[in-house]
């Protein structure tokens, strides 16, 4: 009796069971179903406002994994989707989160709408996302109240004047200095010259020479000599000018000037009728001595 019982509640539960199965068919991998979507507050928006939809990547009780994201992309004139983002809940339920963001505000209160989407899966059928209507609102109203300081324009704002008394002061310090620099190195480039004329054989000599009337005359040869003397520590000659331009380096550039110097100078006193052969009456001394003399201030510098 009692196996004939348990076959009996068998096929009573078997018939019970068939309908119900039947009734809920399997959903196929390639169907389109509503998504589980948890949608944003649909007012009180204005511009920079960020609404995010969370759609639920399950369905049947079984998970879904999403075959690819939505792109993060201008939608329209009012709203940027963000990139989508996956998040898990305290019972372990993902999400597919993605935000829109407000980017640009209307001049009256407005009804737009979220964009409808499809999110393909490629463990299950395809969910579909509706269009979600949300009111954005405008950042100030379009006329304005007329009364006390609320006016279409206001008068521009004073700005306080910097104080630029220390600047000032600063600057005047600064100039002061600048000066008093400048001035000392003009004192001291005019001392050093005039140490220099008083000091250096040949500036002396050309100050000398600038002083006799006749340029030709055997004073201004004499001046020229001493200060080629003085130059090489002893009597220069013809035969001796080599040392002098290994002594004097700077020199060397002048050495056909001042071998011709010589000659001259040897026919001027030392020749045998110095009356019948005065020499040159056109010789450049004063341009010789000058050149000498820029020679001894460069080597001096």
């Amino acid at each position: 009796m009692k196996a004939v019982r348990a076959a009996l509640l068998a096929v009573a539960l078997g018939a019970s069971s068939g309908p119900a199965l039947s009734a809920n068919p399997a959903t196929p991998a390639d169907a389109t179903v509503a998504a589980t979507v948890e949608q944003p507050r649909s007012f009180g928006h204005v511009l920079g406002d960020v609404l995010t939809q969370r759609v639920l990547l399950e369905h049947a009780g079984r998970p879904l994994q999403p075959a690819a994201l939505p792109a993060a992309a201008r939608v329209d004139l009012w709203l940027e989707r963000r990139p989508p983002r996956i998040e898990t809940d305290a019972q372990g339920r993902r999400w597919l989160a993605v935000d829109y963001q407000f980017i640009n505000a209307p001049r009256a209160l407005s009804a737009i709408a979220l964009p409808a989407m499809t999110v393909a899966t490629t463990t299950g059928p395809t969910l579909a996302l509706s269009a979600w209507p949300v009111s954005v609102a405008p950042l100030t109203p379009p006329d304005t109240f007329g009364q006390g300081e609320l006016q279409a324009l206001r008068p521009d704002r004073p700005v306080a004047a910097l104080a630029t008394g220390a600047i000032e002061r600063q600057l005047r310090l600064s100039l002061a200095a600048l000066l008093a620099v400048l001035l000392a190195w003009l004192a001291w480039w005019a001392w050093r010259n005039a140490l220099e004329a008083r000091r250096l054989p040949f500036a002396q000599a050309w100050r000398e020479l600038r002083r006799i009337d006749d340029p030709a005359s055997a004073q201004a040869w004499r001046v020229v000599h001493r200060a080629l003397n003085t130059t090489a520590g002893h009597v220069v000659h013809g035969a001796s000018l080599p040392r002098l331009l290994a002594e004097a380096p700077h020199l060397r550039p002048l050495q056909a000037r001042l071998e011709d110097f010589y000659r001259e100078s040897t026919q001027r006193f030392f020749a045998g009728d110095a009356a019948a052969a005065p020499g040159d009456p056109a010789y450049p001394l004063g341009a010789l001595c000058r050149a000498l003399r820029d020679a001894e201030k460069r080597h001096r510098r």
